[in-house]
């Protein structure tokens, strides 16, 4: 009797220490994303990501760069402006070490980041991510960090990316991140 506590003690123990992944909603006049953050397999990424959410960082934003089948991207805080030739430019002023572990699969959360010609490392961007509108294993190849996955509003996502845009592939009419949040 005395052993059968202890391993249902141990088993206790095991679970307080199971905590679910955090989840952050993206709502935009399009409607919400609700997104799974992977705390375990990417830890850095999905804490920055919290801590910019949680900061009103990301609210006021938009998705300045939206490709049909491919990906819709977000998070640089000059998209704010009325120059839309710095959207996709800007971030926090710092980068992120690499965590590339996962695979790019229809709905992944990844961290946007400079190419290999100037970043050999592969730090992510410390604030744009992209949502994949496709299983992308050529992006595996290329190493970006896959930190999270949409759990509901992919339909929203595909919205976005049927706007009309132009030849830069941003938006003509703003997809504004209107609030973003813990769930």
């Amino acid at each position: 009797m005395q052993r059968s506590i202890v391993i249902l003690l141990g088993v206790a123990m095991m679970c307080m220490s199971c905590t679910p992944n955090p989840h952050v909603v993206i709502q935009t006049r399009l409607g919400n994303i609700e997104i799974e953050l992977y705390a375990k397999s990417a830890p850095g990424h999905a804490a920055n990501f919290l801590k910019l959410v949680d900061q009103g960082f990301y609210t006021g934003t938009t998705f300045h760069r939206v490709i049909p089948g491919f990906v819709i991207q977000g998070g640089d805080p000059l998209s704010k402006d009325n120059d839309r030739s710095n959207d996709g430019t800007g971030g926090p002023g710092y980068t992120l070490a690499a965590e590339i572990k996962l695979p790019h699969l229809y709905g992944s959360l990844s961290a946007a980041r400079m190419g290999d010609q100037v970043n050999p490392e592969r730090r992510s961007s410390g604030s744009q991510f992209f949502i994949c509108l496709s299983n992308l294993p050529s992006l595996d190849q290329g190493g970006y960090s896959v930190f999270g996955q949409v759990v509901q509003g992919m339909d929203v996502a595909e919205k976005i990316a049927a706007v009309t845009r132009d030849n830069r592939d941003n938006p003509l009419q703003a997809v504004v991140m209107e609030k973003v949040f813990r769930k």
